[in-house]
């Protein structure tokens, strides 16, 4: 059910705007009506509840982050006011906003995760090539995942595209780096600065040293690119003779790549001996 991986996809990376099961419906390339079948059966949620859940899941984040103002995020949840809010919010949770405010932490909170549908199959290796890239200062917004759960990431890369214009950019990055034994990373959505001078306050900052690179094209949709990551690591490499080192690897993202859409390939860049 690939269709039901581009609708994720799709609702993670544009949560901030308001969505229709048709908006959703047509970026998935399929009907409502079998979106709707589709989305259930892969997820357990109709489409507007998990929209609505996410929504207000992520508000709750940033109510125990001790957000300043609880209307603004009742109007990016998609409430007219912050009354409509605080009843969807009691009702998902169980406690009115200002009471998660006020603790300043989600424990208890049934929240609701971005879900992961691992739907369309890596068939055939694409072409492997070599290449030295960078020196590279990077900023941009950065997060921790486990590794068996990045679906939070389009969500990252909604926020910089509100915030930063970034057609100026040749390329944008995904920098991928490991932190710890139990399978957390840190991933970067980020673009490149001339000097970290011009990075934005509150933004993370990032150098990648000169280093070499093999370089595999995703051409397939942005939400299937964890199997494509998962067979280049785990068989293409090493079939073609090459050795990861212990530095970090990233997505690199070119003209060619539409986030409106989530098409046009992706280079995955992995440093090697």
């Amino acid at each position: 059910m690939p269709a039901v991986q581009r609708a994720v996809w799709f609702i993670e990376s544009h949560s901030s705007e308001e969505l229709s099961l048709g908006d959703v419906a047509a970026a998935a390339g399929i009907s409502s009506f079998h979106l709707a079948r589709l989305f259930r059966a892969a997820t357990g949620w109709s489409v507007a509840r998990y929209i609505r859940v996410r929504r207000l899941s992520q508000a709750a984040a940033e109510l125990a982050a001790r957000a300043p103002d609880i209307l603004p995020l009742a109007l990016a949840s998609g409430y007219g006011s912050h009354e409509a809010f605080t009843r969807a919010f009691r009702d998902a949770f169980g406690l009115p906003p200002e009471e998660v405010r006020k603790r300043g932490h989600l424990d208890g909170l049934a929240l609701l995760a971005p879900v992961r549908v691992m739907e369309e199959p890596v068939t055939q290796a694409p072409a492997l090539r070599t290449e030295v890239i960078g020196p590279l200062l990077l900023t941009g917004i950065e997060a921790s995942y486990l590794s068996s759960d990045t679906a939070g990431i389009p969500s990252q890369w909604q926020r910089l595209h509100t915030e930063q214009s970034l057609d100026r950019c040749r390329y944008t990055y995904g920098v991928c780096s490991a932190t710890d034994g139990e399978g957390r990373l840190d991933y970067l959505a980020g673009y490149e600065v001339d000097n970290f001078g011009q990075a934005p306050d509150g933004y993370r900052r990032l150098r990648l040293p000169r280093q070499r690179y093999v370089v595999a094209r995703h051409e397939g949709h942005i939400g299937s690119i964890p199997q494509t990551w998962h067979a280049l690591l785990s068989d293409w490499l090493p079939a073609a003779g090459f050795t990861p080192v212990d530095a970090p690897d990233f997505e690199r993202y070119d003209a060619a790549f539409d986030p409106g859409t989530g098409y046009g390939g992706v280079d995955i860049c992995v440093p090697v001996e």
